[in-house]
Protein backbone atom coordinates (compact mmCIF):
# COMPACT_ATOMS: atom_id res chain seq x y z
CA UNK A 1 0.00 0.00 0.00
CA UNK A 2 3.00 2.30 0.39
CA UNK A 3 4.67 1.39 -2.91
CA UNK A 4 3.60 3.30 -6.04
CA UNK A 5 1.79 1.22 -8.68
CA UNK A 6 1.86 -2.00 -6.65
CA UNK A 7 0.45 -5.20 -8.09
CA UNK A 8 -0.78 -7.85 -5.64
CA UNK A 9 -1.64 -11.44 -6.47
CA UNK A 10 -3.62 -13.03 -3.60
CA UNK A 11 -2.92 -16.75 -3.16
CA UNK A 12 -5.20 -19.08 -1.22
CA UNK A 13 -3.63 -22.29 0.06
CA UNK A 14 -4.94 -25.50 1.65
CA UNK A 15 -7.40 -26.12 -1.18
CA UNK A 16 -7.03 -29.82 -0.37
CA UNK A 17 -8.82 -29.17 2.94
CA UNK A 18 -11.92 -27.73 1.25
CA UNK A 19 -14.76 -28.91 -0.93
CA UNK A 20 -14.93 -27.41 -4.42
CA UNK A 21 -17.90 -25.20 -3.57
CA UNK A 22 -16.10 -24.01 -0.41
CA UNK A 23 -13.12 -22.87 -2.49
CA UNK A 24 -15.35 -20.72 -4.69
CA UNK A 25 -17.16 -19.29 -1.67
CA UNK A 26 -13.97 -18.50 0.23
CA UNK A 27 -12.43 -16.94 -2.88
CA UNK A 28 -15.37 -14.56 -3.22
CA UNK A 29 -15.21 -13.76 0.49
CA UNK A 30 -11.48 -12.99 0.42
CA UNK A 31 -11.79 -10.73 -2.64
CA UNK A 32 -14.75 -8.93 -1.02
CA UNK A 33 -12.72 -8.40 2.16
CA UNK A 34 -9.80 -6.99 0.16
CA UNK A 35 -12.12 -4.62 -1.71
CA UNK A 36 -13.64 -3.45 1.58
CA UNK A 37 -10.19 -2.99 3.13
CA UNK A 38 -9.03 -0.81 0.23
CA UNK A 39 -12.21 1.27 0.37
CA UNK A 40 -11.74 1.78 4.12
CA UNK A 41 -8.11 2.76 3.60
CA UNK A 42 -9.09 5.33 0.96
CA UNK A 43 -11.77 6.75 3.23
CA UNK A 44 -9.42 6.94 6.23
CA UNK A 45 -6.71 8.70 4.25
CA UNK A 46 -9.18 11.25 2.93
CA UNK A 47 -10.46 11.80 6.49
CA UNK A 48 -6.93 12.33 7.90
CA UNK A 49 -6.03 14.72 5.07
CA UNK A 50 -9.21 16.75 5.61
CA UNK A 51 -8.46 16.98 9.34
CA UNK A 52 -4.96 18.31 8.70
CA UNK A 53 -6.14 20.79 6.09
CA UNK A 54 -8.89 22.00 8.44
CA UNK A 55 -6.64 22.38 11.48
CA UNK A 56 -6.00 25.80 12.97
CA UNK A 57 -2.27 25.65 12.23
CA UNK A 58 -1.98 23.52 9.01
CA UNK A 59 1.59 24.71 8.39
CA UNK A 60 2.76 22.67 11.39
CA UNK A 61 1.51 19.47 9.74
CA UNK A 62 2.95 19.91 6.24
CA UNK A 63 5.22 16.84 6.54
CA UNK A 64 2.36 14.61 7.68
CA UNK A 65 0.09 16.01 4.96
CA UNK A 66 2.70 15.29 2.26
CA UNK A 67 3.18 11.69 3.46
CA UNK A 68 -0.57 11.11 3.48
CA UNK A 69 -0.94 12.58 -0.03
CA UNK A 70 1.84 10.28 -1.27
CA UNK A 71 0.02 7.28 0.20
CA UNK A 72 -3.25 8.47 -1.32
CA UNK A 73 -1.63 8.58 -4.77
CA UNK A 74 -0.21 5.06 -4.50
CA UNK A 75 -2.35 2.94 -6.79
CA UNK A 76 -2.85 -0.70 -5.90
CA UNK A 77 -3.89 -3.31 -8.46
CA UNK A 78 -5.41 -6.48 -6.99
CA UNK A 79 -5.40 -9.50 -9.31
CA UNK A 80 -7.80 -12.40 -9.08
CA UNK A 81 -7.03 -14.82 -6.26
CA UNK A 82 -5.30 -18.07 -7.20
CA UNK A 83 -6.34 -21.08 -5.10
CA UNK A 84 -3.69 -23.82 -4.83
CA UNK A 85 -3.08 -27.14 -3.17
CA UNK A 86 0.51 -26.85 -1.94
CA UNK A 87 0.84 -30.64 -1.77
CA UNK A 88 0.16 -30.94 -5.51
CA UNK A 89 3.11 -30.10 -7.76
CA UNK A 90 0.71 -29.36 -10.62
CA UNK A 91 -0.88 -26.56 -8.60
CA UNK A 92 2.53 -25.07 -7.84
CA UNK A 93 3.33 -25.08 -11.56
CA UNK A 94 -0.08 -23.48 -12.21
CA UNK A 95 0.76 -20.70 -9.75
CA UNK A 96 4.17 -20.23 -11.34
CA UNK A 97 2.61 -19.96 -14.81
CA UNK A 98 0.04 -17.45 -13.54
CA UNK A 99 2.76 -15.26 -11.99
CA UNK A 100 4.83 -15.33 -15.19
CA UNK A 101 1.77 -14.48 -17.26
CA UNK A 102 1.05 -11.41 -15.13
CA UNK A 103 4.68 -10.32 -14.99
CA UNK A 104 4.84 -10.31 -18.80
CA UNK A 105 1.75 -8.11 -18.98
CA UNK A 106 3.02 -4.72 -20.14
CA UNK A 107 -0.12 -2.99 -18.90
CA UNK A 108 0.62 -4.15 -15.35
CA UNK A 109 4.40 -3.77 -15.60
CA UNK A 110 5.30 -1.12 -18.22
CA UNK A 111 9.02 -1.54 -17.57
CA UNK A 112 9.04 -5.28 -18.17
CA UNK A 113 10.59 -4.81 -21.62
CA UNK A 114 13.41 -2.60 -20.33
CA UNK A 115 16.79 -3.98 -21.34
CA UNK A 116 19.42 -3.89 -18.60
CA UNK A 117 22.91 -2.61 -19.47
CA UNK A 118 25.48 -5.44 -19.89
CA UNK A 119 27.33 -4.28 -16.78
CA UNK A 120 24.34 -5.30 -14.63
CA UNK A 121 24.68 -8.90 -15.77
CA UNK A 122 28.44 -8.78 -15.40
CA UNK A 123 28.24 -7.55 -11.82
CA UNK A 124 25.48 -10.08 -11.04
CA UNK A 125 27.61 -12.95 -12.33
CA UNK A 126 30.67 -11.67 -10.43
CA UNK A 127 28.73 -11.37 -7.16
CA UNK A 128 27.41 -14.92 -7.54
CA UNK A 129 30.98 -16.08 -8.10
CA UNK A 130 32.25 -14.18 -5.03
CA UNK A 131 29.37 -15.46 -2.86
CA UNK A 132 30.24 -19.06 -3.78
CA UNK A 133 33.97 -18.67 -3.17
CA UNK A 134 35.63 -20.13 -0.09
CA UNK A 135 36.82 -16.72 1.13
CA UNK A 136 33.24 -15.63 1.92
CA UNK A 137 31.86 -16.75 5.29
CA UNK A 138 28.62 -18.73 5.46
CA UNK A 139 26.70 -15.65 6.59
CA UNK A 140 27.70 -13.89 3.38
CA UNK A 141 28.03 -10.46 4.99
CA UNK A 142 30.42 -8.14 3.16
CA UNK A 143 31.34 -4.49 3.49
CA UNK A 144 30.08 -2.46 0.53
CA UNK A 145 33.44 -0.80 -0.11
CA UNK A 146 35.24 -4.15 0.13
CA UNK A 147 32.77 -5.65 -2.35
CA UNK A 148 33.47 -2.78 -4.72
CA UNK A 149 37.22 -3.40 -4.44
CA UNK A 150 36.74 -7.14 -5.13
CA UNK A 151 34.62 -6.43 -8.18
CA UNK A 152 37.03 -3.78 -9.45
CA UNK A 153 39.82 -6.37 -9.49
CA UNK A 154 38.09 -8.03 -12.42
CA UNK A 155 39.34 -6.69 -15.70
CA UNK A 156 35.95 -6.00 -17.26
CA UNK A 157 34.77 -4.22 -14.08
CA UNK A 158 37.86 -2.13 -13.40
CA UNK A 159 35.98 1.13 -14.01
CA UNK A 160 33.02 0.20 -11.79
CA UNK A 161 32.19 3.10 -9.46
CA UNK A 162 30.40 3.11 -6.11
CA UNK A 163 27.32 4.96 -7.42
CA UNK A 164 26.81 2.50 -10.29
CA UNK A 165 27.34 -0.44 -7.94
CA UNK A 166 24.67 0.94 -5.61
CA UNK A 167 22.22 1.19 -8.53
CA UNK A 168 22.98 -2.43 -9.46
CA UNK A 169 22.62 -3.57 -5.83
CA UNK A 170 19.16 -1.99 -5.69
CA UNK A 171 18.20 -4.09 -8.71
CA UNK A 172 19.75 -7.26 -7.25
CA UNK A 173 17.97 -6.58 -3.95
CA UNK A 174 14.63 -6.30 -5.76
CA UNK A 175 15.10 -9.64 -7.52
CA UNK A 176 16.27 -11.29 -4.29
CA UNK A 177 19.85 -12.15 -5.26
CA UNK A 178 21.29 -10.07 -2.42
CA UNK A 179 19.93 -8.16 0.54
CA UNK A 180 21.01 -4.56 1.06
CA UNK A 181 19.27 -2.36 3.62
CA UNK A 182 20.47 0.98 2.33
CA UNK A 183 17.69 2.83 4.17
CA UNK A 184 18.94 1.57 7.57
CA UNK A 185 21.89 3.67 8.70
CA UNK A 186 23.66 0.91 10.64
CA UNK A 187 23.35 -1.52 7.72
CA UNK A 188 23.79 0.74 4.70
CA UNK A 189 27.45 -0.26 4.31
CA UNK A 190 26.76 -4.01 4.58
CA UNK A 191 25.66 -6.28 1.73
CA UNK A 192 24.27 -9.74 2.46
CA UNK A 193 25.42 -12.02 -0.35
CA UNK A 194 23.60 -15.04 1.11
CA UNK A 195 19.93 -14.03 1.63
CA UNK A 196 18.99 -17.61 2.57
CA UNK A 197 21.29 -17.47 5.61
CA UNK A 198 19.63 -14.22 6.71
CA UNK A 199 16.17 -15.77 6.32
CA UNK A 200 17.27 -18.75 8.41
CA UNK A 201 18.52 -16.42 11.15
CA UNK A 202 15.19 -14.56 11.16
CA UNK A 203 13.30 -17.85 11.45
CA UNK A 204 15.49 -19.03 14.31
CA UNK A 205 15.14 -15.68 16.09
CA UNK A 206 11.35 -15.68 15.74
CA UNK A 207 11.20 -19.31 16.87
CA UNK A 208 13.20 -18.57 20.01
CA UNK A 209 10.99 -15.58 20.88
CA UNK A 210 7.86 -17.67 20.32
CA UNK A 211 9.12 -20.42 22.60
CA UNK A 212 10.16 -17.90 25.23
CA UNK A 213 6.82 -16.08 25.14
CA UNK A 214 4.99 -19.39 25.50
CA UNK A 215 6.76 -20.25 28.75
CA UNK A 216 4.56 -19.80 31.84
CA UNK A 217 5.42 -16.77 33.94
CA UNK A 218 5.76 -17.23 37.70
Amino acid sequence: MRVPNSVVLPVGTHVDCCQEEEVAEKTRDIMARITAMLAERKSNLAHFIDNLEGSEEPKFYVDQWERLKEMENCTLTILNLVAVNCTDHRDIKKLEATILEHVKNEELFPEVIRVLPPVYRQVEAAIVDIAQSEEVADHGMMDLQYLLSKLSQRKHLASLGRELLQDILRYLHRIGLVVWYEEIKHLESTVFLQPTFLITMFKVSVGIRTIYSAEPKL
